[in-house]
């Protein structure tokens, strides 16, 4: 069915894109009584402005095009998150918290897996303009209610902090070739290469990197790591913040994993992702990313996350098809059966036409049907009634 689209694209049929729908409703109606603000960037902007500063690690997944206007190069966005943190920099300009959410397709120049979707839709949430660890809780807590709301709660809840392996690189004097090797390493967790590539680094940096692939699981985690990890400022002030983030969300599936890395060279601080069981890779992921508006001209700080509301929407449960009324097709716009049509969809009702000629929409298990008895009195009101379709 998909033999005229390029891989990796796919069309929504109506009922994956009445479940789409029907989420995104329920989500952007969630943000919305949070005190989140709707924004829609644009699909296509000039490339300097999608990659600048935090975008640039999104060079490889942008398609890229010419303005036939102006002759520039244009990207495809494939992440809103820069979009919004222009939003919130340089158009909407506001002091203090400035809580947005958005929803809409973006577009990767490659699919990030065998099963992913090369136009994924985006849904997110973020805070700006809040330093504190309070508006990571608000973040997390939001996402899970996301997921639970859609009936897909979350399993599990990882957090990490990307000041811990920030701090060691510093201590231990790593170059930008080396702490980029350990960084691919850890997050293969590839320990074997692992060992290798840390021979040369002195004790206790050494020990410290070899012990972060362990260093997941429950609570306990953030205790071990302080046992493990040498006493460095920066890193003990990053368990510090996961350790609020624990004490904060004891309702949270939260657990451990100091080697997750994911996204190192744009976040700046907590890190965090959800997990359902059967479901291979992470429902949701955000962070703390302080700074993505200065590039346009503001220095915000920030955190949210985001999730691709077409795999939710197959991780969801599916509601049952709703049945529809079968009427007949009402040519005159001011007669009693246009009258009741519109009263039983103003009620919620789906009410289907009859075409001439054309077979009754299979959906429907209730017919609107001539009232002979109401009809013969003239009471002009109630010349229509629903009768159950039989169809044994």
């Amino acid at each position: 069915m998909n033999w005229l689209l390029p891989d990796y694209l796919a069309d929504a049929l109506p009922l994956e894109a009445a479940q789409i729908e029907r989420l995104r409703r329920l989500t952007l109606d969630l943000y919305a009584r949070h005190g989140f603000e709707l924004v829609m960037p644009p699909l296509v902007e000039y490339l300097d402005s999608l990659l600048t500063g935090s975008g640039q690690d999104l060079m490889l997944s942008t398609c890229k095009l010419v303005d036939q206007l102006s002759g520039r190069t244009l990207g495809v966005r494939a992440d809103m998150t820069p979009q919004v943190a222009r939003i919130d920099a340089h158009l909407l300009n506001r002091e203090g918290v400035v809580r947005l959410c958005y929803c809409d397709s973006i577009l990767h120049a490659l699919p990030a897996d065998q099963a992913a979707s090369r136009e994924p839709i985006q849904l997110g949430a973020e805070i700006y303009g809040h330093r504190g660890v309070e508006a990571d809780i608000e973040v997390i807590r939001l996402m899970a209610a996301t997921l639970s709301t859609v009936g897909a709660p979350a399993d599990r809840i990882d957090l990490s902090h990307v000041g811990v392996f920030r701090a060691l690189t510093q201590a231990a004097g790593l170059t930008p070739e080396s702490e980029a090797r350990l960084f691919k390493l850890l997050q293969q967790k590839d320990a074997t290469n692992l060992a290798a590539a840390c021979a040369d680094i002195a004790e206790p940096w050494r020990s410290a990197f070899l012990r972060l692939p362990g260093l997941y699981g429950d609570a306990t985690t953030l205790a071990r790591a302080r046992r493990e990890l040498p006493a460095l400022p920066a890193l003990a002030a990053a368990l510090e913040s996961l350790q609020r983030l624990t004490d904060a969300m004891p309702e949270l599936p939260l657990s451990f994993d100091l080697a997750d890395l994911r996204g190192y060279h744009y976040h700046t601080g907590v890190v965090f992702a959800a997990f359902r069981h059967g479901f291979a890779g992470a429902v949701a992921r955000g962070g703390r990313y302080d700074g993505g508006g200065t590039a346009f001209g503001r220095d915000r700080p920030a955190t949210g996350f985001s999730l691709d509301l077409r795999e939710l929407a197959r991780l969801a449960p599916q509601p049952a098809p709703r049945a529809a009324i079968a009427a007949p097709f009402a040519e005159q716009a001011g007669s009693p059966l246009a009258g009741t049509i519109a009263k039983l969809r103003a009620a919620g009702e789906i009410v289907v036409e009859h075409l001439p000629g054309a077979a009754e929409d299979s959906r429907c298990d209730r017919r609107l049907v001539r009232n002979a008895v109401a009809g013969a009195a003239g009471e002009t009101d109630a010349q229509w009634i629903i009768e159950v379709i039989n169809r044994g």
